[in-house]
Parts: C-alpha cells; sequence; structure tokens
C-alpha cells in the first residue's frame, strides 16, 4: 500500500460501479486519501461479466458505446480489444423483417434504405434530418431543449406511426427498457447523438472489462472488496461487521435503492428490470453480429454474441443473448424460444439454456422532465450520485462520479 493511502480517509466512496470507480479516481488523482467500498467481490455494479463453461456472460445484454466523451477521456479503447456490432438492426416486423442499417458505414446498405412499403420515402427523410439535427447540435443544446416523451418527440419529428410501431418502438424499448417511449426526448436525442457518432461494440473479454481497467487505475489499497456498509454515520460510515470508517465526506455510489436504505429521504426515480436469456447452440443461427428487435414485443432483443465477439463462447460453439422486459416467469422461456425460431428462422429445440439473469433496477425511469444532470450534494459532507442523477447510460454514471468528486474537492479545499 502506497504510503499516502494509509490511516484514515478523507472521503469513504460506497459502491464500486462506474459512478463510484469515477469519483474515487479523480478525489486520488485530486491527492486525497480514498477509501472505496464495494459490498460484492468484484467491481463494476450491473457493468460485470461472468464466466462459465467458457462462456462470457454478462449481466443483462449489454452494448459499449464508443462516443461517450466520460469514455474517451477515461479509457484505453484499444486494450479492450473491442468487437463491433452491425451499426443498424432488423427489425421483426408484421410486413416481414426490416433491415435498417447506416449507408455510411455498412458496405452495400444504401439498397436497405430505399423508399418501400416501410420504412416509406417520407419516414426516410424525417429520419435523416432528425439524425442530421441530432449528429450536429452540441449536447448543450440538447439540455437546453423543453422535455417531453420520445414518442411525442419522434411525432414531431415527422415518424409515422406505423415506422414508430415496427421498428423504432421495439428498438428503443431496448435502450430504455420500456416500450411506451415515455422516456425524457431530451435522453432520446442525447443516445441518438451518440449512436451516429460512435459505434456500439463489445470488449474481447466481455463488458466487465470496462470497470476492470477503471478500478486498474486506483492506487493500491484504495478498493476494499467485501466490505458492505450498514450505515452512514455523524463521523463516517459503519460496515457490517461493525466497524466504523471515519471520513470528512462520504459518497453513496451505489444503485437507487441502497442509496436510499443509507440516505432516509432520498428521493430515488422508478426503475427498469429486464432479463437476459443466454442460449448455446452447436451452430450459429446468424451469420453478422446484428442486433434483432420484435415488434411483437416478446423479446426486447436478441443476437448471437459470438458473432461480435468469438471469445464470448468456446470454438465450435454459439451464444444467443436474448432480453425480455421485467422478471423471468414460469413458462417464459419456452415463449421466448419459440419465438426465437421465427426471429432466425431455425429450430432452437435443441438450444441449452446457459444462464438467465433478472437484474432489477438495470435502468431508472427517466421520465420528462428529466434532468440530465444533478447536484450531488446533499448535505454537509454526504454525496450521492450514479447514473440516476444523471442518465441511464455509462456516459451518465461516469459523468455523475465526476462530478461528485468535483463536488467534494470544492467543498473540503481549505
Amino acid at each position: 500500500m502506497s504510503e499516502h493511502h494509509r490511516g484514515t480517509p478523507d472521503v469513504v466512496v460506497v459502491g464500486a460501479g462506474l459512478a463510484g470507480l469515477a469519483c474515487a479516481l479523480d478525489l486520488c488523482r485530486a491527492g486525497r486519501r480514498v477509501a472505496l467500498l464495494e459490498a460484492s467481490d468484484g467491481v463494476g455494479g450491473r457493468m460485470r461479466t461472468d464466466r462459465r463453461d467458457g462462456f462470457l456472460l454478462d449481466r443483462g445484454f449489454q452494448v459499449f458505446n464508443t462516443s461517450y466523451p466520460q469514455v474517451k477521456r477515461r479509457l484505453d479503447l484499444g486494450s479492450l480489444r473491442l468487437r463491433p456490432f452491425t451499426a443498424g438492426v432488423v427489425a421483426h416486423t408484421s410486413r416481414g423483417p426490416v433491415r435498417l442499417v447506416d449507408p455510411t458505414r455498412e458496405s452495400g446498405a444504401s439498397e436497405a434504405l430505399t423508399p418501400g412499403r416501410l420504412p416509406g420515402a417520407r419516414d426516410l427523410a424525417a429520419l435523416a434530418g432528425l439524425t442530421a439535427w441530432d449528429a450536429l447540435l452540441p449536447a448543450s443544446a440538447v439540455r437546453r431543449r423543453r422535455d417531453g416523451s420520445t414518442s411525442r418527440a419522434l411525432k414531431r419529428a415527422g415518424v409515422s406511426d406505423a415506422m414508430v410501431d415496427e421498428i423504432l418502438r421495439p428498438f428503443l424499448s431496448g435502450v430504455f427498457l420500456e416500450d411506451r417511449l415515455e422516456t425524457s426526448a431530451r435522453f432520446f436525442h442525447l443516445v441518438w447523438r451518440s449512436m451516429v457518432r460512435g459505434s456500439l461494440c463489445l470488449p474481447a473479454r466481455g463488458v466487465g472489462a470496462v470497470p476492470a481497467q477503471l478500478a486498474d487505475g486506483l492506487p493500491d489499497g484504495v478498493l476494499r472488496l467485501g466490505t458492505p456498509v450498514s450505515s452512514l454515520t455523524d463521523d463516517g460510515v459503519l460496515t457490517e461487521d461493525d466497524s466504523e470508517i471515519p471520513a470528512r465526506a462520504v459518497v453513496v455510489a451505489t444503485e437507487p435503492a441502497a442509496a436510499a436504505l443509507l440516505l432516509p429521504g432520498l428521493p430515488v426515480p422508478a426503475t427498469r428490470t429486464v432479463t437476459t436469456y443466454h442460449h448455446a447452440a452447436d451452430a450459429s443461427p446468424a451469420d453478422e453480429p446484428v442486433l434483432r428487435v420484435d415488434s411483437t414485443g416478446t423479446v426486447l432483443n436478441t443476437c448471437v454474441l459470438s458473432r461480435v465477439a468469438p471469445t464470448y463462447a468456446p470454438e465450435g460453439t454459439a451464444l444467443i443473448s436474448t432480453s425480455v422486459l421485467g422478471p423471468d416467469e414460469p413458462g417464459r422461456e419456452r415463449t421466448v424460444l419459440r419465438r426465437l425460431a421465427e426471429l432466425y428462422g431455425t429450430d432452437t429445440g435443441g438450444w441449452r439454456r446457459v444462464d438467465a439473469r433478472t437484474v432489477e433496477g438495470a435502468l431508472p425511469a427517466m421520465a420528462p422532465p428529466w434532468p440530465l444532470s444533478r447536484t450531488t450534494r446533499l448535505w454537509p459532507g454526504r454525496y450521492v450520485c450514479g447514473d440516476h442523477r444523471a442518465t441511464g447510460s455509462v456516459q451518465g454514471a461516469l459523468a455523475s462520479g465526476t462530478r461528485a468528486a468535483r463536488e467534494v474537492l470544492a467543498d473540503t479545499t481549505a
């Protein structure tokens, strides 16, 4: 342990998800003594990867967007060995599959965007205008926009109801984890902007490689795994083994429900729940790393992850990841497999279940008007950060942790 981090910490950060890691890193770089306390056996919070029988299993369906400012600032993208998804989606509609891709990135993709039954010329023009506007507009201008629902924003942009119901709603339901498009339009515009500007990828070692890289930047002795905090005290925090760790400032960087237990009276948003099924097959049911979305709502999305990153499955085996809204329920997986047989045009009877994981509180419910950032200060010496204090995204979590460190430093600099 370095001398700098011996003794009583100046700041205790509770929770080693992305927000907590960002906060701790910035405080350490500013010369503060920090204790980063994590209840579990690893960093990342909801952004973790398990290894099982040669498979890499992300906890819930994950994508990594390279365009986020915090990602560009904090991470060595080369060492993550990123593998891209196809720049677009295949939407399975009532009129058959529709391939909607970015023609500027996918060679030969322009034919997929020629006017036809769906999308039609008017929808293509509306989407082009929306995309150009969001790509060129600075993020600060998005924050100043009057907020409303995503559904209303699409209607205002001139996108038809058919286009929304058959393609955009199925796709965005997987982004927002809700199927009514009632999520903040401000957040929608930021998401759309980030997708145009960046690439959706997976790290070769699983999405857990992202927080692991951040944790590697911490000085020795800062991170303490297996250290759950039971309560905050007047002087610091009390761990579950009844050890008190005093500190001048405490930052709670947990998910919303846990934060509310440590900070009674903290207003927290409702959250979204998602279940992800991982199945193995002897042969890949798809020949490209494309995300498929389902207009029936039976599944949110599905993808052959081993087509994105071959490291996700043992050689000669395919890993298919499929997400649905809400919890796992009796009989639901059978329904999902029947729908997957239709989406992939193959027999799923021989597919083997590798894992099913329900993530409660996977995203905050970002109802309008949703502030894209808010202070982390609660009262003197007490702070809270996380994606629920910004936006439900990697960018939001990292930005909130960054803001927490900045406000702690401002308040504690003599």
